[in-house]
């Protein structure tokens, strides 16, 4: 647009040079038109919006091509480039009875070129107005449309954003606490059991009740490691020593071996190499997790874990001859009978993150088994 308006005004200036160069008016019209030229360059730096100093120098502008147009009527085509120019300063209802009046002043100019009513003079400037105001406006409320769409995204991804950080945060405690319940609350729910246990015997088996004792603080230093590695990585410490599941699952057996309750661990097949990280940790807690309900709700003397390694998935049983329960039957609270805390809901959400299922067949009296299932990419 601003390259048309100056090809119109060094065309209209070359006309009136080439029929009127000694005339009268050719100072004026030559100063004129270096003033609209001036003008139109310095209107981009005022910006767009209607402030005092955009509609001061856009009525020089019009005022300047006025008088242009009354003293050399060539001029009026000039008048297509400040058509837009008023649409983009003024608003519509502004904007276009200036359309109508540059019009109009145009029009007149070239009738007083042809000389009478040409029919084609008095038709096409209102089309090219008509046109370009159309045009202009339907822009405008693309434009205006297409910014409130694109507010709109930024403002739904914006929310989107803080929802999904929300439920990261919640999903993120929600691991955490189940983290927490799988080694410092279940450490710390063993040693009270053994001080207590020792409390109890410690003037009639002292030698019992020191073993106990012994037993607690090994179970502290081992809190202890898994707190530090919790803190640093939240890996299990008996995955982050090396060895694998197995070596993993090994350690805890021996270290949940009493006198009272003996705990084995059998494995079918072998574990892929490696195992998924997100599967191994599981699948460490998960048998942490059921271990800590049999010593603490079972009262079981004997307990096994069993590893089992298919093509599409892996298996951890844990069974134990304690005097079970009905897990059809439901409890005082909204969780079924057995689910006593925070070990079996936990359980199930770990599965559930990696697309598993928990199994429990029990009975009163008839020991607890209970199948953890995982599944692992075909191999």
């Amino acid at each position: 647009m601003h390259t048309a308006f100056f090809v119109l005004l060094s065309a209209s200036v070359a006309r009136y040079l080439a029929r009127h160069a000694g005339g009268p008016h050719t100072p004026w019209v030559i100063a004129l038109s270096v003033l609209l030229a001036v003008l139109y360059v310095l209107g981009p730096a005022l910006g767009t919006r209607p402030t005092p100093r955009r509609l001061a120098w856009l009525g020089l502008a019009v005022a300047a091509w006025a008088l242009l147009v009354v003293l050399a009527p060539s001029f009026a085509w000039c008048a297509v480039p400040l058509f837009y120019t008023g649409l983009r300063t003024l608003p519509p209802r502004a904007a276009i009875p200036l359309v109508a009046v540059l019009t109009a002043l145009a029009v007149a100019a070239q009738l007083s070129l042809a000389g009478w009513a040409d029919p084609n003079v008095l038709l096409a400037p209102p089309a090219v107005a008509a046109v370009a105001t159309t045009v202009f406006v339907v822009m405008q409320r693309q434009a205006a449309r297409r910014d409130a769409l694109i507010a709109d995204l930024v403002r739904t991804r914006r929310e989107l954003a803080a929802t999904e950080r929300r439920e990261g945060t919640l999903a993120e405690r929600e691991r955490l606490a189940r983290e927490i319940h799988d080694t410092l609350a279940q450490g710390l729910s063993s040693q009270r059991m053994l001080l207590q246990a020792a409390d109890r015997l410690w003037d009639n088996a002292p030698g019992t009740a020191r073993d106990h004792v012994r037993t607690a603080a090994a179970i502290a230093e081992r809190s202890l490691a898994e707190a530090r590695r919790f803190v640093h990585d939240l890996t299990p410490a008996d995955l982050a020593e090396g060895g694998g599941l197995l070596r993993a699952l090994h350690a805890v057996a021996e270290r949940e071996t009493t006198p009272g309750l003996t705990v084995r661990v059998h494995t079918e097949g072998s574990p892929p190499d490696p195992l998924p990280a997100p599967v191994e940790s599981a699948l460490l807690r998960i048998a942490q997790g059921a271990l800590a309900n049999v010593r603490e709700h079972a009262g079981a003397t004997a307990a096994a874990l069993t590893l089992t390694c298919l093509d599409d998935q892996i298996v951890l049983d844990v069974t134990d001859d304690g005097r079970g329960f009905d897990p059809h039957t439901p409890a005082a609270g909204p969780a079924p009978a057995g689910e006593r805390g925070h070990g079996l809901p936990a359980i199930r959400a770990r599965l559930r993150q990696l697309g598993g299922t928990l199994t429990i067949e029990s009975a009163p009296g008839e020991g607890t088994a209970l199948s953890a299932a995982i599944p692992l990419e075909p191999r």
